[in-house]
């Protein structure tokens, strides 16, 4: 007869451990960073760096694609919730964020191949637009539409454009410099200030 001191019933399986997570993650990271290319990358050498079995991995990722966009996600900061008090304000601190994700070299190495490697990956590629890239560039587009629709910006302003100058601009200094001198602290609202001007009434 079955009684009370059994407990719950389990469901199948054994839950995920973070830690055990995390350790892939990071494996995975540090091996991209330290040159390993996406085609050169494999399971079993994530799992031996990671100190976990090639299943754990597999009961996360079904191939490494999918963990290298979990890993490249996962370097990303938040995307800034911008308060919308001015179009000034929320694209100086729309591009502080993107300029704070540079601060590391591990992750412009790891942006790099992501961004180097989209053809020979496109699967790769698109799911690092679709978790990365496109929410970002929502956030940055709705900024900027708040400025047209609140006449701080002309009506007429091209938002593509617009949002392709501010971004672009930040790229230029975070992923293009010769260097790997300081950022000027300023270097966004500078950005900002500069093309803002061009799109105002």
């Amino acid at each position: 007869m079955m009684t009370e001191q059994m407990g719950a019933v389990r469901t199948p399986g054994r839950p995920r451990s973070e830690k055990a997570e995390k350790a892939i993650i990071d494996a995975a990271m540090d091996m991209i960073a330290e040159g390993t290319g996406v085609a050169e990358l494999s399971i079993e050498a994530i799992a031996a760096r990671a100190g976990v079995g090639k299943t754990t991995i597999y009961r996360r990722w079904s191939n490494k694609e999918e963990l290298v966009v979990d890993a490249l996600a996962s370097l990303k900061a938040p995307i800034p919730e911008l308060a919308g008090t001015s179009v000034r304000d929320d694209v100086i601190l729309y591009l502080s964020a993107m300029q704070l994700e540079t601060h590391h070299p591990r992750t412009r190495c790891i942006m790099n191949i992501a961004l180097s490697e989209s053809e020979r990956f496109p699967h790769l590629a698109e799911r690092f637009r679709e978790i990365v890239v496109r929410p970002r560039r929502e956030v940055l587009r709705s900024a900027i539409q708040r400025g047209v629709d609140s006449g701080e910006l002309r009506a007429d302003v091209d938002v593509e454009v617009a949002m392709a100058a501010l971004s672009g601009a930040m790229m230029f200094f975070t992923k293009w410099r010769d260097d790997d001198a300081e950022l000027p602290a300023d270097l966004a609202e500078r950005i900002a200030d500069l093309i803002l001007q061009g799109l105002r009434p």
